[in-house]
């Protein structure tokens, strides 16, 4: 891979799954950032179907993140390889060998912890982002849920069901996962979880 030119997505085909494994957000083989790949490797160039194939991506990302975050997940001058089922359909995306992202049947992404890191890098604070302090840090690095009870921000912009990061109020990512409340209810509950992490930053 190291001889293509930035900027290429590259294709695997991963025959060792089913096609229709479907990623919900919570621990699966799609969630995995070290899954095999079983079938053969592609380099994409300019002209073909794998940059359309990685331009429809960041239309995902845009649409599912907000504007601008389909070129910060995965930039033109990257080099982003796609994992693929045997069917064709994207499953994983990857730069430097960690997973970006995951993409589900339902069509849209789950994030890995180093999408997570180029949101919070890229976006204003708090967007995308469930802020919690002292308390709940190191229980959050360890993969543990985070609780309404201990979150002091969240982007007014989350919904149930959202993929978000989870932040120390000092701005370390400390996990990834898809919130189970709104932000206003995070504000408001004293109890109840605020994000199922799917995996925190010292798992």
């Amino acid at each position: 891979m190291s001889d293509d030119s930035a900027g290429h997505s590259h294709a695997v085909d991963d025959v060792s799954e089913p096609a229709d494994d479907a990623t919900d957000g919570s621990a699966s083989t799609d969630d995995s950032a070290d899954g095999d790949s079983g079938g053969d490797t592609d380099s994409d160039d300019g002209g073909d179907g794998g940059d359309r194939g990685i331009e429809s991506l960041r239309t995902v990302a845009d649409y599912q993140f907000g504007s601008g975050a389909g070129e910060v997940l995965f930039p033109p001058e990257g080099d982003i390889e796609i994992r693929r089922s045997s069917s064709g359909r994207p499953r994983q995306l990857l730069a430097d060998g960690e997973r970006l992202v995951s993409y589900g049947v339902d069509g849209r992404f789950t994030l890995g912890l180093a999408g997570g890191r180029r949101l919070v890098a890229a976006f204003d604070h708090p967007r995308c982002r469930v802020v919690v302090g002292d308390d709940s840090e190191p229980f959050v690095r360890d993969g543990k849920n985070a609780f309404a009870k201990f979150v002091r921000e969240a982007d007014p912009e989350i919904r149930p069901g959202d993929e978000v990061a989870v932040v120390h109020e000092r701005g370390d990512l400390l996990a990834v996962g898809r919130a189970e409340l709104s932000a206003d209810a995070m504000a408001d509950f004293d109890s109840g979880m605020a994000v199922k992490v799917r995996e925190g930053s010292d798992e």
